[in-house]
């Protein structure tokens, strides 16, 4: 009998959640997605010293002030991590923005260019790269013009409905509920140690715009992230996709018994669901009343900002 993971893969897109090259062969999955916590991981390993050091060599050459070298650096680093993983996987890989630049329209798009023209001076079609970008309203207004410019969107740090519509209505290829972090959340406020994996909030969080999205014809893409346990991922089975961790993909795969499809489409379409009408001021509003996905959106962005600045100090130190 086809382990646990075998089974899912039949039900899901299944993609790598980390930086780290040996984990994705292991698990074949079709896609991987990085972000700045999971580059600081990995570029600290030796392994991965001939990816900075190539950054460095590279950010050297440009001749520019020492902000902007450092700057170069850095993007050269995350392009280099994704340049390696996609002789990997055979899909895509996503690449995350600055997550400094989360309320800076036309600095997520000129960075997300930027990225795009590394890729593509590698010789890397864009349709093999997402661009994360924080869905804040403008990381969201930011995929709006970039999908236009046929650079694809991964909408992470989404935590909520109207984050998810936001998207949506901006066309973004992608979005990524975080499962765990929602659970977090609700662990801490809630007094609770666990829930019942169909109760779990994150699960039932990402359920809700899944039913939402195919309800009403979304061609956005869901891919349930951040995960803390198989119980969730297994309840989310028939998701667009799904980024997992390596600890938790073995034990997916290490795992035995039958995986039922949880979230189906023809389901979706029989609900009774009405559109939600959004201008930034309802979005505003929608997420201000939402203390989890207020708390863990900015906390997110904070994470991902100290690790950015984390992985800064480090290339300063071998300059």
């Amino acid at each position: 009998m086809k382990n646990k993971l075998e089974q899912l893969k039949e039900l899901t897109t299944i993609v790598a959640d980390t930086g780290e090259f040996e984990e994705i062969k292991k698990y074949h999955p079709t896609d991987a997605t990085t972000n700045p916590s999971l580059i600081l991981a990995a570029s600290s390993k030796p392994e991965y010293q001939f990816l900075i050091e190539e950054a460095i060599s590279y950010g050297k050459k440009q001749g520019k002030s020492k902000q902007e070298e450092l700057s170069c650096i850095l993007d050269k680093i995350f392009v280099n991590f994704g340049l390696e993983i996609l002789k990997i996987v055979p899909g895509r890989v996503s690449t995350e923005v600055d997550a400094r630049l989360s309320f800076d329209v036309e600095g997520s798009i000129e960075k997300a260019r930027t990225l795009i023209a590394l890729y593509e001076a590698a010789g890397i079609s864009r349709d093999r790269i997402l661009i994360k970008l924080a869905s804040s309203w403008e990381g969201i207004k930011a995929a709006k013009k970039l999908e236009k410019e046929g650079i694809h969107c991964n909408m992470t740090l989404l935590f909520s409905l109207p984050q998810a519509i936001g998207c949506a209505m901006s066309k973004a290829t992608l979005i990524s509920p975080f499962v765990g972090r929602i659970l977090d959340w609700y662990k801490k406020n809630e007094g609770k140690d666990s829930y019942a994996p169909s109760e779990d909030p994150g699960v039932k969080s990402v359920t809700i715009i899944y039913n939402y999205y195919k309800k009403l014809g979304y061609k956005t893409q869901i891919m349930g992230a951040s995960f803390r346990n198989t119980d969730e991922i297994l309840e989310l089975a028939g998701c667009d996709l799904l980024t997992i961790s390596p600890n938790l993909l073995s034990e997916l795969q290490q795992a035995q018994g039958p995986v039922p499809k949880k979230l189906d489409k023809k389901s979706a379409k029989k609900l009774d669901i009405e559109k939600i009408l959004l201008d930034e001021k309802t979005f505003r509003w929608m997420l201000s009343e939402d203390p989890m996905a207020t708390d863990k959106l900015h906390e997110g962005i904070r994470k991902f900002a100290q690790d950015i600045v984390k992985l800064e100090s480090m290339i300063k130190a071998r300059l």
